[in-house]
């Protein structure tokens, strides 16, 4: 019977589990078993403590097999709710069909006796979770040694392989701590005093669109911020308005990840927005004398804006997650723009279908901005929906819209759509407005805060989104630059320099 399974043919098959060697070193793989043991009997002595470890363990962070079998019953007979003591665990291995395996009621009832108390079984646990991480990452580097001995395998392809599977295993050491309310109502009450001190009122990052600013209050530390439209709407000419606003005017470093555009295109587009000169003189270089003292003075506040392009194309959420690590740690990065989501990728795991994917993509854009402390701001493209529908009404963008997975809607704080009218032909709104030149921002989502709708004015041929109130300063400027094109632009630039002053909301320059 099972019951009377010798003590000496047991130790015979848990010594044969315990001697397994790494293939490379001959080295026992690092493991805890006595502390394997002393938990298991914890959880089967104490009423309650399955839960103090029911988020540090996992099956299979028990060395022996037997030990991860017990494990496994006791687990299933906590999402059961039923009482955890020898008994009961002895019964759900039967049921499974591993009491044999494990060694029998006997082996159950020996773990129990060996056990005094649970005061360390937290500690117990997490030297457990430590060992089986190390068993991971040994596993993890003798496969990706193995396959780069191989010369068969595309190097670029393991490298994804490998982010990916040391991109899973770090997610699995991902652990945060409980927190009483105390200390975070003081951090709270904190971020409220500093936002009471500033003129502006806001408590985030300012994007330098002075309405979009008062409804969001700033973009907020730890939030996934979505801009999303349909193509030729201006998605990249916003996000480089705004990294413009942000580096140039107040000093905020900013990392852009271009997906799309080289980093030499994305820095041209860059400098037809500061500089307001043609966009195919920027090209063909063919430009007035006078327009090269232009391009001279206007670029001088581009050379030390912290502003950091990366241009990896298709890039893995594993590679955005080193990068921005580094960028913040370097450089105190403190926002992310990312150009756009769906061409990102998920570096090599396996996915049902290109919705499943994206859905990874923005729960880990999430998850980075919580890490990190900084908004992310990420462009997404929407479905054709929008073409299809008719009325003026009907070309406004919605939350159903958003291209591939509703998950980006789920895990987004706030969305935002970019709506040029005049792109669909429509120059008057019902109230008899000129929309002319102008794009709405519509804040479609907001979960701390309100929604609406905010209009600013966009220059098309500079790829340029700024204020309304801007627009009279820049006719301004462009007719004394046209009237005397022989003055040097620094005596024609005659508003306060962002840099020196503490009003840089005055000039859109």
């Amino acid at each position: 019977m099972e019951e009377q399974y010798s003590q000496s043919s047991r130790s015979k098959s848990r010594q044969k589990k315990t001697t397994i060697t790494t293939e490379e070193t001959g080295r026992l793989q690092p493991q805890a078993l006595e502390l394997e043991e002393a938990v298991l009997g914890a959880l089967m002595l104490e009423k309650d403590a399955y839960s103090v470890i029911s988020e540090i363990l996992r099956p299979e962070s028990f060395y022996d097999k037997g030990h991860e079998l017990i494990f496994s019953a006791i687990q299933d007979l906590a999402i059961q709710q039923k009482p955890i003591d020898m008994l009961t665990v002895v019964e759900q291995l039967r049921k499974k069909g591993n009491l044999e395996a494990i060694g029998g009621p006997f082996y159950i009832a020996q773990l129990s006796g060996k056990v005094v108390s649970s005061a360390h079984l937290e500690y117990h646990s997490r030297i457990i979770a430590q060992k089986y991480l190390a068993r991971e990452l040994i596993t993890f580097s003798s496969q990706v040694a193995s396959k780069a001995f191989d010369e068969t395998n595309d190097v670029d392809d393991l490298m994804q392989e490998a982010e990916s599977q040391l991109f899973e295993i770090s997610q699995h050491n991902v652990k945060k701590e409980v927190v009483q309310i105390n200390p975070i109502i003081k951090e709270a009450i904190g971020l409220i005093q500093k936002a009471a001190e500033r003129p502006d009122g806001l408590s985030g990052i300012q994007s330098g669109f002075k309405l979009l600013d008062k409804i969001t209050c700033g973009w907020q530390n730890s939030d996934l911020i979505i801009i999303a439209a349909r193509p030729a709407m201006g998605k990249t000419a916003f996000v480089l308005s705004m990294s413009k606003n942000m580096a140039v005017n107040y000093n905020i470093p900013v990392a852009v990840f271009s997906l799309e555009m080289s980093n030499v295109q994305l820095v041209n587009r860059l400098i037809i927005n500061v500089t307001e000169l043609p966009g195919e003189k920027i090209k063909n270089g063919n430009l007035e004398k006078y327009e090269w003292d232009q391009l001279d003075y206007k670029l001088k506040e581009l050379y030390d804006a912290p502003i950091f392009i990366d241009d990896t194309p298709s890039l893995s959420v594993f590679e955005l997650r080193t990068k921005a690590r580094r960028l913040v740690k370097e450089h105190h990065i403190k926002c992310i723009i990312i150009d756009y989501l769906q061409l990102m990728n998920a570096s090599g795991m396996n996915f049902g279908s290109r919705e499943q994917e994206v859905s990874a993509i923005s729960r880990s854009l999430k998850g980075l901005a919580k890490e990190l402390n900084i908004p992310i701001i990420a462009l997404s493209q929407l479905n054709r929906g929008v073409e299809t529908r008719t009325g003026s009404e009907g070309k406004r963008p919605q939350l159903s819209d958003l291209r591939e997975s509703g998950a980006i809607e789920q895990d987004a704080d706030l969305v935002c759509f970019i709506h040029r009218p005049e792109y669909y032909k429509i120059y008057i709104d019902e109230k008899g407005n000129d929309l002319t030149g102008k794009a709405e921002i519509i804040v479609a989502k907001h979960r701390n805060g309100a929604t609406g709708d905010v209009l600013l004015s966009f220059k098309k041929e500079y790829a340029r989104f700024q204020n309304l109130d801007e627009d009279q300063i820049v006719q301004e400027y462009q007719s004394r630059l046209n009237s005397q094109s022989d003055i040097a632009p620094a005596q024609l630039y005659s508003h306060k320099n962002p840099k020196t002053e503490n009003t840089p909301s005055d000039t859109p320059f």
